[in-house]
């Protein structure tokens, strides 16, 4: 019954918003990400990448995106690590996500693919943003530390470290970071010396933290027990989404 619900509102999902599969390549690399299509776009045809948590494209990811195409985004998921390998559990998906952090070039790769993918899908060159998710939080800040062409950031419950051997660039994209306050799986070692990079980098940046929230906040599948280090919290979900909408109406209107 449970998996005949999920599939019905997945059905429903890719009705309203036109949800659809798009392939593309990284070399020799099968990739296939989710396109969000929205009824009516903004006049300005403003699209947002959607980065996903540690596990790759998830039903929590494909329903931000139709929540961005209800505001009238075009909206994007990207596939990181590939049609054929895609984490099964928690331990590849800690290795997966591992690898990218590390090499954080190939990472950011990965996203400029995806984001191509989303201006190709139609959305204007001019306004796009990427928001991500844990891992996929660690992704949008590597994008704008990449300076990619993009207006701004925004990390949910992402990861903050930066390896200290690198150089830190003057930083264009405005960031956005939505943090659990209780989130122990960023330590104030890594807030602090992110905040002073983010101040080097003369960045545009904010942080916001959420009272009782910890890591992946937003996923009302990580449960209730913050003792875990990860579980939903329902006001920390609903202040950051309107958090990211009040971003959006800066950097993509």
């Amino acid at each position: 019954m449970k998996t005949l619900f999920s599939l019905l509102i997945l059905t429903s999902m890719t009705i309203n918003a036109q949800l659809k599969t798009v392939s593309y390549v990284d070399g020799n690399q099968k990739l296939e990400g989710i396109l969000a299509i929205p009824k009516k776009s903004l006049i300005n045809k403003a699209g947002v990448l959607v980065l996903p948590a540690w596990k790759g494209i998830d039903n929590h990811a494909k329903e931000s995106a139709t929540e961005l195409t209800n505001l009238g985004y075009i909206a994007f998921v990207a596939d990181i690590y590939g049609i054929d390998k895609r984490p099964t559990d928690a331990k590849e998906a800690g290795q997966q996500a591992g690898y990218y952090k590390t090499n954080y070039a190939e990472y950011q790769k990965r996203i400029q693919l995806a984001l191509d993918q989303l201006v190709k899908a139609g959305a204007n060159p001019e306004k796009i943003a990427v928001i991500g998710y844990c891992f996929g939080g660690t992704g949008a800040i590597e994008a704008a530390r990449g300076n990619m062409k993009v207006q701004g950031v925004v990390s949910f419950h992402g990861g903050l470290a930066r390896e200290g051997i690198r150089a830190i660039e003057t930083i264009q994209p405005k960031v956005l970071v939505l943090h659990g306050a209780d989130d122990f799986f960023v330590p104030d070692t890594e807030i602090k010396a992110f905040q002073n990079e983010m101040n080097t980098a003369k960045a545009d940046w904010q942080m916001v933290y959420y009272a009782d929230a910890v890591h992946a906040f937003t996923h009302k599948d990580a449960g209730n027990d913050k003792s875990k280090g990860t579980a939903y919290n329902e006001k920390a979900d609903k202040r950051s989404w309107e958090a990211m909408k009040q971003f959006f109406a800066e950097i993509l209107n």
